[in-house]
């Protein structure tokens, strides 16, 4: 249900959508649990880089493998995104369902792998190869050992995402109420894991294996 504006809210220079909907008060098991929900049911996210000259730079990438807090995508070598990396390795993953509107934003640091990496061939699908094409050369072929397959990582060091608690309806009779009463909209939960939460949940559920 909508909640009334507080005098304090205002007098702390608050964001009344935040503090309503914060819910920070729950385990990291229920954390993580809620997390990988949204991210493993939408599969696409935004991954952001920050390009020379230019700023935040965006584009959809599918996630070859989520372990705990951290992604893992396949890219080719010979796109811009490498280059971005490497002047600046803070990345931005961004996931957000239409549908329910739930959202996740995971901003990390990227650690690029080299061809040989043995991860490749573990995550590698055969849908990977339309986006790759085959020169025909038996070596630039779309395959996992093509010289232009490459490995993203991105460790994540804050999290943060907002989780739904009502369906489609209820989410547009919530936001009525609140315009015509003058309340806030309280729709459903805003979390973040940062620092030992982050080290922690990559301990406990985090199973994605080195490079060697």
């Amino acid at each position: 249900m909508p909640e009334p504006l507080k005098q304090s809210e205002i007098d702390k220079g608050q964001d009344p959508s935040v503090t309503k909907q914060w819910d920070d008060n729950v385990s990291l098991e229920q954390k993580m649990k809620d997390f990988g929900a949204i991210a493993d049911h939408l599969k696409i996210g935004i991954m952001g880089s920050l390009r020379e000259g230019v700023g935040p730079v965006g584009r959809a990438m599918a996630v070859a493998k989520r372990s705990g807090p951290d992604f893992l995508f396949l890219a080719n070598a010979h796109s811009q995104k490498f280059s971005d990396i490497e002047q600046n390795k803070v990345t931005n993953v961004y996931f957000h369902d239409s549908t329910t509107q739930d959202w996740i934003s995971v901003t990390g640091e990227t650690v690029v792998s080299s061809n040989d990496d043995k991860r490749i061939k573990e995550v590698y699908t055969q849908g990977v190869k339309a986006w790759f094409g085959d020169l025909g050369d038996g070596k630039h072929d779309g395959g996992p050992e093509d010289p232009r397959m490459k490995l993203i990582e991105v460790k994540a060091k804050y999290i943060n995402y907002w989780q739904h608690a009502t369906d489609g309806e209820g989410f547009g009779k919530e936001i009525q109420e609140a315009i015509k009463s003058g309340k806030v909209a309280n729709t459903g939960s805003l979390r973040k894991l940062d620092g030992k939460e982050i080290e922690e949940a990559r301990s406990k559920y985090g199973d994605m294996s080195s490079s060697s």
